[in-house]
């Protein structure tokens, strides 16, 4: 996370060039869109979007919304069905999100996900945010530009109150036009309204012609993150182990000797955009036991031990 002076960029070519090498070299860079101001990060890079939990003090780890240029873009990065199709055609870019399967090989960070297969992205309709992309030339991971549990932030103005000092630039872009979070939903199976925002659900259901599942609907996927025994990996996992007991595998933090390491020095950012990564590699080790060193509860040491209590808890 960054400890000096955050940049305001203009909305010309320059700054948008500049906010592009930020991204590029693994920073943080605030920018408009439709709804409300983003907090930037390459989506593909694990420490960089362990950057966005640090700056926003987010307390667990939730998927983020992955941010492209346009539908084609979105091919690659995911896989369309006819009702995804049917809403990209008619809301973007637009103030929607669509949650879909992740493509196999999409490269993007497994902390975007929290550790699932699916992907949810949308394609803003902002000439700022659409410069940016351009510039970019990559998915970017941003969820709102403001600490975790504050309001969402419309101006650069409200983005600098919250996070000076905390993220390297933002892009001031104005005001944004619709100044609530975009509509989030899943096309997993029937499509089904994860959040309402920007786009009225009435017009959804008559571009689908049918009516969209609700939360509390039973017939509705489970969203990630929503399951309290998530992300698990298949052995059985206890927590502020101290060395590991037999037959369990230790996954370590700090300068222990370990099977595998979050972060050997103790740096809870490296802990982080590693965790779903090492989670995974248990899995493919065939770690039917796994004992877990204490991690420091404080910063994104409280997101880590939450997504590690989780993943404990039984099943």
């Amino acid at each position: 996370m960054t400890t000096h002076a955050t940049l305001t960029l203009g909305p010309d070519q320059a700054g948008l060039r500049r906010a592009a090498e930020i991204l590029g070299a693994g920073g943080l860079v605030s920018f408009p869109t439709e709804t409300v101001y983003g907090l930037g990060a390459d989506a593909r890079d694990d420490r960089a979007v362990a950057g966005i939990y640090a700056a926003k003090g987010r307390p667990s780890f939730n998927p983020l919304i992955v941010h492209l240029a346009d539908a084609k873009t979105a091919h690659r990065f995911v896989v369309f069905n006819d009702h995804a199709e049917r809403l990209a055609g008619a809301f973007w870019p637009g103030a929607l999100t669509l949650v879909l399967p992740m493509r196999e090989g999409a490269g993007i960070s497994k902390l975007v996900t929290a550790g699932q297969e699916t992907l949810a992205v949308r394609v803003p309709d902002h000439p700022v945010a659409q410069g940016l992309l351009a510039a970019f030339d990559g998915p970017i991971a941003a969820p709102s530009a403001n600490p975790s549990g504050r309001v969402s932030p419309t101006t650069a103005t409200h983005v600098l109150a919250g996070l000076a000092g905390r993220i390297d630039a933002v892009v001031d872009g104005g005001p944004c036009g619709v100044g609530v979070e975009s509509t989030i939903l899943s096309c997993l199976g029937a499509p089904a309204l994860l959040r309402a925002g920007g786009i009225p659900v009435e017009a959804i259901e008559a571009c689908l012609g049918q009516p969209l599942l609700r939360p509390d609907d039973p017939a509705i996927p489970v969203a990630p993150g929503q399951l309290h025994s998530h992300y698990a990996p298949q052995g059985r996992v206890r927590l502020n182990a101290t060395s590991a007991q037999e037959g369990e595998v230790l996954l370590g933090f700090g300068p222990v000797a370990a099977d595998l390491n979050l972060s050997p020095s103790g740096d809870l950012i490296e802990a982080a955009a590693t965790l779903f990564g090492h989670l995974h590699k248990l899995d493919a080790m065939g770690a039917a036991a796994i004992a877990v060193s204490p991690i420091p509860n404080h910063g994104l040491g409280l997101a880590i031990n939450d997504r590690l209590q989780r993943a404990a808890a039984p099943r």
